[in-house]
């Protein structure tokens, strides 16, 4: 997040302006304490539907709107790190171009509508229900179920360690234990394929 606020700061005299997002089927309480801190916007995505609209399987991502609410910039995988995603927003934001395509391994693709990815979504949607209710094992059934669907979604994964692992997310997200988690799971998953698809780590 301190990225996110110096490139904030960068365009706000532009009138440009952050609005982060936070993909958490936990709700506003477990966003808040990511948020606080800084003075940008956040709102809490806890039913997906960013991810739903624009296909997107990882995070972050950077979506960027003009004052009439036209889509100028979709990037799966945004970084404020990243020179080429930076000098995309500056190139907006100052009247350079009306839309910037980055063309990379990131490139967000136009997602299928399968049935599998459907079903997958309402399971997500699903758990965000069990977890109002604090019912944190029917939860993880509906993710697991959910994640068997749609194997390459992050997003999902994300949430079931957010559940059994919480503190790897609280005070501070422990992003080199992710990738490591995800590269983990992704050669169990490797090692135990058959013919009616791989075996999801942690699952029944």
């Amino acid at each position: 997040m301190p990225g996110w606020q110096t490139f904030h700061d960068q365009f706000s005299h532009l009138g440009f302006e952050v609005v982060t997002v936070a993909n958490d089927v936990q709700g506003v309480q477990a966003a808040q304490p990511y948020g606080r801190p800084y003075s940008m916007t956040t709102l809490v995505d806890s039913e997906n539907k960013l991810a739903s609209l624009f296909g997107f399987n990882i995070v972050p991502n950077g979506i960027v709107l003009d004052e009439e609410g036209r889509v100028r910039l979709v990037k799966q995988g945004f970084s404020v790190n990243n020179e080429d995603h930076v000098n995309a927003v500056k190139q907006i934001v100052t009247d350079q171009a009306n839309t910037v395509t980055l063309d990379d391994e990131y490139h967000v693709q136009q997602r299928d509508s399968t049935i599998e990815r459907q079903l997958a979504e309402t399971k997500f949607k699903l758990a965000h229900e069990y977890l109002q209710q604090d019912r944190k094992e029917e939860a993880l059934k509906e993710l697991d179920e959910a994640l068997k669907l749609d194997p390459e979604n992050f997003l999902i994964r994300k949430q079931r360690w957010y559940i059994r692992h919480p503190e790897r997310f609280s005070p501070t997200i422990d992003i080199a234990w992710q990738q490591e988690q995800l590269e983990k799971e992704k050669a169990e998953e490797e090692r135990d394929c058959g013919p009616d698809g791989c075996r999801i780590p942690g699952t029944s």
